[in-house]
């Protein structure tokens, strides 16, 4: 099997297409039995470019990468699923420096525990509170799409009156409270 190859796609019967195209692309399938890849194959694998591996790699969040006898990078499957947790990190806004931190502390084994703890306890913290705020907007967001709904239905109904009386529609209370 080539890295390269693709896996196609199925769309469930009630899912939209849609969704398909805003989901991001299903992870590369790791060839079974094989634990030694190059750089080209993790960037198949995990959708990050050459350039952020190195990167990783010089900032020490992705230290003690294997080397060929010709000095070309070789990934294990462990530094996949290390990277895999970099990338769940990155998405919940960890800052790069606590990100390094982190991984400086798993390096420096289990007597590190607590601190690990309490950092991912404090980006919890913080990924809860962005979950917060997103619902709050999304409450406002659906607030107007609700008001500007049964404006369209209520302008379509009431068609028979001259634009100049539709123009600006007054706020109700639902309008002014979403500003």
């Amino acid at each position: 099997m080539t890295v390269l190859q693709t896996t196609p796609v199925t769309i469930e019967q009630n899912q939209d297409p849609a969704d398909v195209c805003a989901a991001p692309p299903p992870r590369h399938p790791r060839p079974d039995g094989q634990d030694s890849y190059t750089i080209s194959e993790v960037v198949a694998f995990t959708g990050l470019t050459a350039h952020t591996l190195r990167w990783y790699e010089r900032i020490g969040l992705m230290p003690h990468v294997d080397r060929s006898h010709t000095g070309q990078r070789r990934y294990s499957n462990r530094d996949l699923d290390w990277l895999d947790l970099v990338g769940k990190l990155r998405l919940t806004g960890m800052p790069v420096a606590d990100m390094v931190r982190y991984a400086e502390l798993v390096r420096e084994g289990a007597h590190t525990f607590g601190e690990r703890h309490e950092l991912l306890e404090n980006t919890r913290r913080d990924v809860r509170a962005r979950i917060a705020e997103l619902q709050d907007t999304l409450a406002v967001l659906d607030r107007k799409i609700t008001f500007y709904g049964d404006a369209i239905r209520t302008r379509s109904h009431d068609a028979q009156l001259p634009d100049s009386q539709l123009h600006e529609p007054r706020l109700h209370e639902a309008e002014r409270t979403a500003r």
